[in-house]
């Protein structure tokens, strides 16, 4: 398990947005920054700042993804035809860890990295072990036998903490799950409010 994965609710206190939306987070009890200088009055952000801001919230919240692996879904995204920030979005959600978080068969994205990498998840009848693998409009995944009855996945599938979206079709008596739909930016259950527009602007300069 990385540093970054430990460290998951500094994430929250640096941007000031607790992003997932978790009871756990700290600033459901403090709203400072990290760190001794934390209490400290922030200034005016610049644009500058705002998107930066905007580009760390969206990767923080899809389990810390690399800078290199998310300006790869970038290129991929303003390649394609229409809305960049759309399809960014699009590209994001087909993640086979965001699907499996979607799914509530984990209760984090980091513990969805961590589910899929240890190899608890198939597609289409097919073992994945890379969190990154992008799945299809209509592809089965399947959690493998021996993962069904951990204690993890129970727990999560009966937690009311948050729902299975409209775009997400889960069938946790055989624990499948399968997009439905490529979704938007305004499908997305997002705790807090996401600006890929901003993130776009970040990568245009």
């Amino acid at each position: 398990m990385t540093k970054r994965i430990r460290a998951k609710h500094k994430i929250d206190r640096r941007l000031g947005e607790n992003i997932w939306g978790r009871p756990k987070s700290p600033l459901n009890r403090r709203e400072s920054r990290p760190g001794q200088h934390g209490e400290r009055r922030v200034g005016k952000t610049s644009d500058f700042g705002q998107q930066l801001k905007a580009k760390q919230k969206l990767k923080g919240y899809y389990a810390s993804i690399s800078e290199r692996q998310f300006r790869t879904i970038y290129a991929e995204a303003s390649s394609m035809k229409g809305s960049t920030s759309e399809h960014l979005i699009g590209l994001l959600e087909r993640r086979v860890d965001a699907l499996v978080y979607r799914a509530k068969f984990v209760p984090t994205v980091f513990a969805a990295r961590q589910f899929v990498s240890h190899g608890h998840v198939s597609v289409n009848g097919k073992r994945i072990t890379i969190p990154s693998y992008r799945v299809k409009v209509g592809d089965i995944v399947e959690v493998k036998e021996k993962a069904k009855q951990m204690a993890l996945v129970l727990e999560s599938i009966k937690s009311a903490e948050r729902d299975v979206p409209d775009y997400v079709n889960a069938d946790h008596s055989k624990m499948t799950v399968s997009l439905t739909r490529v979704p938007a930016l305004a499908d997305v259950p997002y705790p807090v409010q996401m600006e890929p527009n901003l993130v776009v602007e970040f990568y245009s300069r």
